[in-house]
């Protein structure tokens, strides 16, 4: 949501919000590697479900890291 004064108010209250959701999205991607190596599904959200994808169909590549 923007304020009055035009900016984002998560910037507010995290002014390092970019270095924050850099940090969330690497995480994510190191949890997805670790899975797909281990040869472990991994859970997600798709059309209002919880559905199961196979390791072979988890998207995530160790030069992303």
């Amino acid at each position: 949501m923007i304020d009055q004064f035009g900016k984002d108010k998560n910037s507010v209250f995290f002014p390092e919000i970019e270095k924050i959701n850099q940090a969330l999205a690497k995480a994510v991607q190191d949890a997805l590697l670790k899975h797909k190596q281990a040869g472990n599904p991994v859970a997600i959200w798709r059309d209002g479900k919880v559905v199961w994808i196979s390791p072979e169909e988890i998207l995530a590549e160790e030069n992303n890291l």
